[in-house]
């Protein structure tokens, strides 16, 4: 049983790209589907499939390389706020990523966002994970 899906959910991505898999498949939930929108519309996967098959349904995500170098797009995936410790900021604390070249993915009560979206609205929230 994961007690920390989200985590599971980066430290399988994180396992592919250390073994230069080019599909990954993930259990599914709402918050993981939300994720993998975001990181495909920020350009950090190729693609994704969500697969409704049987009594548990999942996503397929492509992750994305580089065709010269054979480097992954995503360099790193960090779980910041923890099921025993949550990290929540407000719209004026939030993190910069890499001085704005990485990602903060925020869940807010307007659902699932960056760092720069949330700024742009004005609204806080828990800070699930840097991507960059």
């Amino acid at each position: 049983m994961v007690t920390d899906p989200i985590a599971d959910y980066l430290t399988r991505i994180r396992n592919a790209i250390g073994a230069n898999h080019r599909i990954v498949e993930i259990p599914s939930s709402n918050m993981k589907k939300d994720i993998t929108k975001l990181l495909h519309d920020q350009g950090y996967i190729a693609n994704f499939k969500f697969e409704e098959a049987g009594p548990q349904s999942t996503i397929k995500i492509a992750l994305k390389y580089n065709p010269s170098t054979k480097r992954s797009a995503i360099t790193s995936l960090e779980r910041v706020s923890k099921p025993g410790l949550r990290k929540y900021k407000g719209a004026e604390d939030l993190p910069r990523v890499l001085n704005g070249l990485g990602i903060a993915i925020i869940s807010t009560s307007r659902g699932v966002i960056t760092d720069k979206e949330a700024r742009k609205e004005h609204i806080g929230g828990e800070i699930l994970c840097y991507v960059y």
